[in-house]
């Protein structure tokens, strides 16, 4: 406790400089028109819902199982729902919902145990507790949504947002670039823990002055923010119970979303400089394009992240430079030209030839050869561990394992990989073939084909382009985020045609020797296109809001399409 404690401290003491007001006042001009003044109220079904729907999980401190307390939710509801009503009205939250045990756990399974800071501090709370947020939270980001609050390059903690539209757009704006001979740089900042750094005014400010939060709803903010207590419980012992004086809870259900509030004026400070950027929570990605005739535009990087590192030290939070990774993006060509080039970016130079941006690996040319042999490699560590488990394993259990080590992997990130080439896709197909013939116990050399189908399994190629139809379809009807969106537009030809009502999309043109034919905008178009029509138009609707899972699915289309 004691460590986890003079962490946040000697941080906060080591930025410099605090001005708050200035900072807050000078970068975000956006005055929302509506005001949040309170919270509505809940009724039976809504609170029978939320807690129907929450994992049964107990913390320490819940003085009943919450399995048990499901189970006599019909005897104890209008006592609870009483609970989370008043503290809704009256603006305060109950003190012993303000109590959380710190159960330790370690950033990366390879680190050492016995150091403390290979440790992140993640905060249970009661599981009432955690229903009185989910129903804040709720009405918090209806009103965000419906204000257009949001900062729109957040993808962390929002609905139909993921890692994998993140990059997604990111990606797409590098082959883009790369289409028209230019370079990109991504930079990837690193902050130091920011949830527990985070100061309780500033956020205050936040919420009032920049998303309209007023009267009892920010009174309720300053009560969940004040007095709040944890403690570390470890092996049976407590430790004492210290004050909260900074950051939001991690593991709590508002954390995140406050922090996303915190960081508002965060993107309005880059925008300035001209530089595309990306969130996701605290991971942050600046980049910006320039032909290679034109490298001092890249200077612009240096100044963004010189303002960028002012704004962080007066709102308390601390870019760590030593973990902040740069990339140089372009095709081969290019970037082998400029291999001696250095950029100076307070203290990094451009020295990685990949790095790990979303649990994705990019290297310079984006052919994604890494981040397939690592998907490889892990896999069939799962897959060994399973194979000596399988004579003792239930068919579908050991279906559950393959799904859970081994096809998450594969199909993590996947729609990236579209327009890859056919010898690096291979790679992972390798992986399923094992997979599947280790669940069916078939021999080395029985034909795959059969066995794949026996188990309604698509094959990797399939599989993308399945992540990719699923990613276009749900950018086509409000399902996914604005910004892929965007790259969709829809084909409305000049004059009067029959495929004027198919539902096409315009397909860009694209130099065939340059890399654009793999991306978004480009391979999402063109396999939408190829849909038989009945697909594209109202059949498709029903289709995807069936209860069929994407495997099933796809496989539907497969038997009705002619282009797979």
């Amino acid at each position: 406790m004691n460590f986890f404690t003079d962490k946040i401290d000697n941080i906060r003491n080591t930025i410099t400089n605090v001005d708050s007001t200035a900072s807050n006042t000078s970068v975000l001009s956006i005055t929302p028109k509506d005001k949040l003044q309170c919270f509505t109220t809940i009724g039976q079904e809504e609170l029978n819902k939320r807690i129907t729907a929450s994992k049964p999980t107990t913390c320490l401190l819940d003085p009943v199982l919450t399995k048990l307390l499901k189970e006599l939710l019909p005897v104890a509801e209008e006592l609870l729902l009483n609970i989370i009503n008043s503290s809704l009205s009256l603006g305060h939250v109950p003190k012993p919902f303000k109590l959380a045990v710190i159960k330790p756990l370690i950033k990366k399974p390879q680190l050492d145990p016995s150091e403390l800071a290979n440790y992140r501090p993640i905060s249970n709370l009661p599981f009432m507790s955690k229903i009185l947020e989910k129903v804040v939270s709720a009405q918090l980001c209806s009103f965000l949504q419906k204000n257009d609050l949001y900062e729109e390059f957040q993808s962390g903690f929002r609905p139909h947002h993921s890692t994998e539209t993140a990059l997604v757009k990111i990606t797409n704006d590098f082959l883009l670039a790369s289409d028209q001979g230019c370079i990109s740089l991504l930079v990837l900042l690193d902050l130091s823990p920011a949830f527990d750094t985070t100061d309780h005014d500033i956020l205050i400010d936040r919420l009032q002055n920049n998303t309209g939060i007023q009267g009892q709803a920010l009174r309720w903010f300053r009560s969940y923010l004040s007095d709040r207590y944890h403690f570390v419980y470890l092996n049976g012992e407590s430790s004492h119970l210290s004050p909260v004086k900074y950051g939001v809870p991690q593991g709590s259900v508002l954390g995140p979303l406050l922090f996303s509030i915190y960081m508002l004026p965060f993107g309005n400070i880059i925008r300035k400089y001209g530089i595309s950027f990306h969130c996701y929570a605290d991971d942050t990605q600046l980049y910006i394009s320039t032909r290679p005739d034109e490298m001092s535009k890249l200077s612009k990087l240096t100044e963004c992240v010189k303002n960028v590192k002012d704004w962080m030290t007066n709102n308390f939070l601390l870019l760590n430079t030593d973990k902040t990774e740069i990339l140089l993006i372009g095709q081969k060509n290019f970037t082998q030209n400029l291999v001696d080039y250095n950029l100076q970016l307070d203290g990094c130079t451009v020295t990685s030839s990949t790095v790990k941006n979303l649990g994705v690996i990019l290297d310079s040319n984006l052919s994604f050869e890494n981040h397939i042999s690592h998907v490889t490699k892990t896999a069939f560590f799962h897959l060994r561990n399973i194979a000596k488990l399988r004579n003792m394993l239930h068919v579908s259990d050991a279906e559950k394992l393959v799904h859970a080590f081994m096809t998450s992997r594969l199909d993590f990130c996947n729609a990236l990989l579209g327009g890859c080439p056919a010898s690096s896709i291979n790679k992972l197909q390798v992986v399923q073939n094992a997979a599947a013939r280790v669940l069916t116990r078939s021999r080395k050399y029985d034909h795959i084909t059969p066995i794949l189908q026996s188990l309604h399994w698509l094959p990797i190629k399939f599989r993308i382009s399945y992540k990719i139809l699923l990613l276009t379809y749900k950018a086509l009807n409000g399902l996914a985020p604005a910004y892929l969106t965007s790259l969709l537009p829809r084909y409305n030809p000049s004059r009067s045609l029959r495929s004027q009502n198919a539902g096409l999309l315009v397909v860009p043109r694209i130099e065939k020797s340059t890399k654009r034919g793999r991306a978004f905008s480009h391979l999402a178009p063109k396999l939408w296109n190829s849909l038989p029509d009945n697909v594209r138009g109202s059949d498709t609707l029903s289709l995807f809001k069936s209860r069929l899972n994407s495997i099933q699915i796809m496989h539907l289309i497969i038997l009705d399409c002619s282009y797979i």
